[in-house]
């Protein structure tokens, strides 16, 4: 299991406290098929409608959609969609909803007339004032009565009045008496409202109207949450930049770029509800890039699932597993980046055709004896002439990515050759690593490492495993 996805499952062990602007989020879908005769508008003919919690409540549903426990706090109306969402989120597994009712506000509406997956309008009913002196006190009071039973706490700030300054201050306040972690979201241009927060997570515009930098290329990026963070005392800034993903800067780290996940964009809504909803840094910042990708691919305010976000993490693995089988010239780039590091550069090869315990243990092996690991890859070609016309039994493709899917390769080089001694010639590895059943004179290019002072290394290898041994057990040998 990769720790992407053993975070995922700790997360079901999370509990959270979301505190925000509730709403609701109206769906009304149906299909276009004119234009008024009234105005240039098109004229949307209704087939469904659909209601969902939205905003604060968004965040809380992904927060329990990932399997951990959300405490939701917020404010709704005295009337009839204060009670249809305060039964729509005490009817959602794994939130406890604790919404205190404001008769100075309407609750927030937000409604969208969508056509296929084209969103056409969006009208917002909303009272965005600030929570009154009684009001107030009453949200302050149900965050202390919650955070003994919380790890974590979450901000959800849309501007509809519950995080007001005064409110702002004294649950940060709070928070960071109990000695819990908080992440806020910010709406307001004033991130020094947010102050002592350990994340916040604003998207590109909201950063560069609070900054005054402009720009969306890195270093530009990093300069305004820099000045953010100074400016706010903020523990860490995880900016979402759309199609080009996120940057994370954290204390005097250097800044990590996250590449959006590709994906169709269908609905950005919930899109930044669903990257709060991480857990640790730098890993959650890539998780929550992750998650992110997944909701903008979903209709209407999305909610992430484990077994989307493990799909999604499986699906990286493999593309990344992908990109680490390369060209010489390519790895000779690496390995240049490697050397200048001050890194080792260690070298085994082979066949590799159906990976077993013993070619586990050897690539573990190499990789403990450098810092980096390059495995030379028999071409399908290579093989035949080694092995019969029967093998390779999965072609160098399939090799390829299976090996370097193993955590200890950071490389893997296809050879046609017999032998590797031209890969090993011209990457010039520090450490050359075979099994312990060669001797050091019947390893080719065993001459060539120690005559530039590299070295040998005989790995031990583990009994009773050989890949002709398993074909030849499995009968896979033998065709008609």
């Amino acid at each position: 299991m990769s720790a992407d996805q053993s975070l995922v499952e700790r997360l079901s062990r999370a509990r959270v406290l979301v505190l925000g602007d509730v709403m609701l989020d109206r769906y009304v879908y149906g299909e276009v098929e004119r234009m008024s005769p009234e105005a240039p508008v098109p004229v949307l003919r209704e087939k469904s409608q659909r209601a969902m919690p939205g905003g604060a409540g968004n965040v809380a549903r992904n927060v329990a959609a990932l399997g951990a426990r959300a405490l939701l706090i917020g404010l709704v109306g005295d009337d009839g969609a204060g009670r249809e969402l305060a039964a729509m989120l005490g009817e959602e597994p794994g939130i406890e909803p604790r919404l205190i009712i404001d008769p100075a506000r309407h609750t927030t509406i937000k409604t969208r007339f969508v056509a296929g997956r084209q969103q056409l309008l969006r009208v917002d009913d909303e009272t965005p004032i600030h929570a009154a002196r009684e009001t107030a006190a009453a949200l302050l009071s149900a965050l202390q009565a919650s955070l003994p039973a919380v790890d974590i706490v979450l901000f959800s700030d849309y501007a509809k009045g519950v995080l007001s300054d005064d409110v702002l201050a004294r649950a940060i306040a709070a928070v960071h008496g109990a000695g819990k972690r908080l992440i806020a979201d910010p709406k307001s241009r004033d991130f020094a409202r947010y102050a002592g927060a350990d994340l916040l997570t604003p998207n590109r515009q909201e950063l560069a109207a609070a900054t005054g930098i402009a720009g969306d290329d890195d270093e530009a990026v990093v300069a305004a949450a820099r000045k953010a963070m100074a400016g706010a005392r903020l523990g860490a800034m995880l900016t979402t930049r759309g199609e080009r993903g996120m940057t994370l800067v954290a204390g005097d780290e250097p800044a990590l770029h996250i590449a959006s996940e590709g994906r169709e964009v269908f609905d950005v809504s919930g899109a930044g509800d669903t990257v709060i909803a991480g857990a640790e840094l730098p890993q959650a910042a890539r998780l929550a890039n992750a998650a992110a990708g997944i909701a903008v691919g979903k209709l209407g305010t999305a909610i992430v699932h484990p077994a989307d976000l493990l799909g999604a993490l499986q699906a990286r693995d493999v593309l990344a597993s992908e990109a680490k089988v390369v060209a010489l010239e390519t790895a000779l780039e690496r390995v240049q980046r490697w050397r200048a590091a001050g890194e080792r550069v260690a070298f085994t090869n082979g066949c590799f055709d159906l990976i077993h315990p013993g070619q586990v243990s050897l690539v573990a092996h190499a990789a403990a004896a450098a810092d980096r690991l390059i495995v030379g890859l028999n071409s399908d070609a290579s093989v035949q002439r080694l092995k019969g016309p029967t093998r390779p039994v999965q072609n160098e493709t399939a090799r390829g990515i299976v090996l370097a899917s193993l955590g200890a390769v950071d490389l893997v080089v296809l050879f046609d050759d017999d032998t590797p001694i031209e890969l090993i010639r011209a990457i010039r590895p520090d450490v050359l690593v075979k099994g312990a059943d060669y001797r050091i004179d019947q390893v080719v290019g065993a001459d060539v490492v120690q005559g530039y002072g590299g070295r040998v290394l005989l790995a031990d290898l583990l009994a009773g495993h050989s890949t002709t041994g398993t074909i030849s057990r499995a009968g896979m040998g033998r065709r008609s």
